[in-house]
């Protein structure tokens, strides 16, 4: 396979896939074509001409020439197209990894290992490590434990097992944004998303207690990480009539989704309800209004996940390491300050 070939599969030119694999920042080429692109390279084990002799020397360890290769494992998600935080994610991994003469050989949800099929690809096809994307349970982890030697794990909760951990901090994130509706006078928050052992709902609880709030029940609503769950969510608490001047949602998606119930029940963003949310996915600016979220360093988290997984391959480190990245408040439209209730 050469950049030709590429170039003629995806529809570009030879130029276009060049910047995109090595990625320059002049022109960029669209999403869809990126993604067009990497899907390819995915498919094909592709490997640039540069590394192709180190390869056929076997200076990569494997026979045959091949370049090394790795796996994405989305543990949250059934589909991760929809979900732009954790496909943007292993499109960050996928690239770092690129660099590194690794390839994306496949990518699989924690759904899909009870498939026979998907779990006769995991079980036949070697790949050299795979980078787990969200929280895992004790069974997902039992598995990766028989099935993949080296992992790396990336996400907003820490996980309690001995791998590699490349970390935004879910909790920190959570008491950031709360802190901040609480600082524009809001004492009178709603939540929405997941509540099991999530790290963003336990931070939502611990910004309330230090400021002494009361946690008022009938304003938490626990719902799946989704447009639907953020608009059910939403709906219900709003049909509960129980007075509240902001909402904190998990992530960008699940506010989306709650913003839609907001204005079917006639209330205004921010003027009737402050909102705000996690991950600061591209869509959070395009809204109206745009969306106040705290920013997840995506990009890195992927690059260092990638970086991490690949020197843990090769024998750079033994012992597990745990990286903390940085996260700030992206402030935007949709949080207002609040004097007092209006209803």
């Amino acid at each position: 396979m050469t950049l030709k070939e590429i170039a003629a599969q995806a529809g570009v030119s030879i130029s276009t896939v060049s910047r995109v694999i090595n990625k320059s920042s002049k022109s960029p080429a669209s999403q869809e074509v990126q993604d067009r692109i990497w899907e390819i390279v995915r498919r094909t084990g592709y490997v640039p001409n540069s590394s192709a002799r180190q390869l056929k020397m076997g200076s990569a360890g494997h026979p045959s020439g091949l370049s090394r290769s790795i796996a994405c494992l989305y543990a949250r998600v059934q589909n991760a197209e929809i979900d732009t935080f954790f496909s943007s994610l292993a499109r960050s991994i996928e690239k770092e990894a690129f660099k590194h003469n690794y390839i994306l050989k496949y990518t699989f949800t924690a759904f899909d290992v009870h498939d026979p099929n998907i779990f006769r690809l995991i079980s036949d096809n070697h790949v050299d490590g795979v980078a787990v994307l969200g929280r895992c349970d004790k069974q997902l982890l039992k598995f990766l434990k028989q099935y993949f030697q080296y992992v790396a794990y990336t996400g907003l909760n820490n996980l309690e097992a001995k791998y590699d951990q490349i970390l935004c901090d879910g909790h920190q994130a959570a008491v950031s944004a709360v802190e901040y509706l609480i600082s524009l006078g809001h004492t009178q928050i709603a939540y929405v998303g997941e509540t099991q052992n999530e790290n963003r709902y336990k931070g939502y609880c611990t910004a309330l207690s230090a400021a002494r709030l009361p946690l008022t029940r009938d304003l938490v609503r626990n719902v799946p990480l989704s447009f639907e769950g953020g608009y059910r969510g939403g709906d219900s608490v709003l049909k509960k009539g129980r007075p509240f001047t902001a909402m904190f949602c998990s992530n960008d998606i699940t506010a989306i989704g709650a913003m839609r119930a907001i204005k079917e029940h006639g209330l205004r963003i921010p003027e009737d309800i402050s909102l705000i949310s996690i991950d600061d996915i591209d869509t959070a600016q395009y809204l109206t209004p745009m969306l106040t979220t705290v920013h997840i360093p995506v990009e890195e988290m992927g690059q260092m996940t990638a970086k991490t997984l690949i020197d843990r391959i090769e024998g750079g480190h033994v012992l597990p390491m745990k990286i903390n990245l940085p996260c700030y408040i992206a402030k935007r439209e949709s949080c207002g300050p609040w004097g007092g209730l209006k209803k």
